[in-house]
């Protein structure tokens, strides 16, 4: 895939390139919005942009990619890639957007690097940029195939059935489609993008997992109001959807996606999970118990207090009508309002996991990373741990063993 000669170049000026991509894509970011503003629109969430998330992970899949080339040059890194795809694909991006970025990016590399990008270097982050992109395109393409989406218009009308308030900042809507139409399918773990008009008169766009089991009627989506802390601004989306959206409105969604779902398979199977984390969990428990699933299942979830807990009671229901199922709350505060739960921070010890277990993490990127060591060192191989993130993915820039 990617030739000789521009491999060598690669390996001689990764190191370059990789020290100054956060300065790269930060001015990659900036020109670009400000010469195609229409981008912000929709396509790019500005929250995202302004905890400077989207510009580091961006970063980080484009080093990713890079070094995955020079460790086989033949070989793509296929889950790299169906990660970003399938976050493409619940936004609609298109294939010419590819030529718009690529324009901003490499005129950003310009800038940053001057003289050091000689001809011979652009030339072979430019294979790089296309290798990248010519995968995704082609990887989008089959995606929207598969769903039955024109990336042109991806977006469909859902009526609110109904509004229930979980916690007191996290809301549940269930929803059905406005036209009447059929469901699209989904999968157990998998999210739909929300499109939300701003009072500015710019519309925002935010991943949400579905949080029921995939049916032929309703779907549902569980929101968590992100407030504002330090000097990171509130959530755009979520905080418009818990002020706005009431029972009988309706909301902007995009087809299912995603590439972290609950497999058919018969092996034991643990869920883990921290905070509104818990949404694909609830999900993938409510996928099982609907087809009568024998599976072993164990449920550990992490909150503040119990309180804090959203879907909570749905949860411990859901375990009782699996056959092997049990679960495991900790709560940093009030453990002892919630019976059988434990104090402070997720330990594993003890909990005797099966080394065959498939692991499904789901929750801020420190709790994930802290959960993955001690599974690994409980013996469970990295190959059965997936996890999925909300917003950009912070974790393609590190190896996950």
């Amino acid at each position: 895939m990617l030739s000789p000669e521009s491999a060598a170049v690669i390996r001689a000026t990764l190191p370059a390139v990789g020290g100054a991509l956060d300065e790269i894509t930060a001015r990659f970011y900036g020109t670009m919005f400000a010469e195609q503003p229409e981008l912000l629109d929709g396509l790019f969430n500005r929250g995202n942009q302004a905890s400077g998330e989207q510009r580091r992970a961006l970063a980080g899949s484009i080093a990713s990619f890079a070094q995955a080339l020079l460790a086989d040059p033949d070989t793509r890194p296929d889950a790299l890639l169906a990660r970003i795809a399938h976050k493409h694909a619940a936004l609609g991006v298109t294939e010419d957007q590819y030529t718009i970025v690529h324009k901003y990016l490499f005129r950003a590399i310009g800038d940053v690097l001057g003289e050091a990008v000689a001809p011979e270097v652009a030339g072979a982050w430019d294979e790089v940029y296309w290798l990248m992109a010519g995968a995704l395109i082609a990887q989008e393409a089959r995606l929207y195939q598969e769903a039955q989406v024109d990336p042109r218009h991806p977006w469909r009308q859902w009526t609110v059935v109904e509004r229930r308030e979980e916690t007191a900042d996290v809301a549940s809507f269930l929803l059905r489609p406005a036209d009447a139409g059929p469901v699209p399918p989904a999968r157990a773990g998998q999210y739909v993008s929300v499109r939300v008009l701003m009072p500015d008169g710019i519309h925002q766009t935010r991943q949400y997992s579905l949080s029921n089991a995939p049916d032929d009627r309703l779907r549902r989506i569980t929101v968590k109001r992100v407030a504002s802390v330090a000097e990171a601004p509130e959530g755009e989306v979520s905080n418009q959807l818990h002020r706005t959206v009431l029972t009988g409105g309706e909301l902007t969604l995009s087809a299912p996606f995603g590439d972290v779902v609950l497999d058919d398979a018969d092996t034991p199977l643990v869920l883990v999970s921290a905070g509104i984390g818990c949404t694909p969990m609830v999900a993938m428990l409510e996928h099982l118990a609907a087809t009568g699933s024998t599976r072993p299942v164990r449920v550990l979830h992490a909150d503040r207090t119990p309180a804090d807990h959203a879907l909570r009671t749905d949860t411990r229901r859901l375990v009782a009508q699996l056959p092997d199922a049990r679960a495991e709350f900790w709560y940093e505060q009030d453990a002892t309002e919630e019976p059988g739960s434990r104090a402070g921070l997720v330990d594993l010890d003890g909990l005797d996991l099966p080394a065959d277990a498939d692991v499904y993490l789901c929750g801020s990127l420190p709790f994930m990373r802290a959960v993955r060591s001690q599974l690994l060192q409980t013996g469970i191989p990295a190959r059965r741990i997936r996890y999925e993130v909300f917003g950009p993915d912070l974790w393609l820039a590190h190896a996950e063993g």
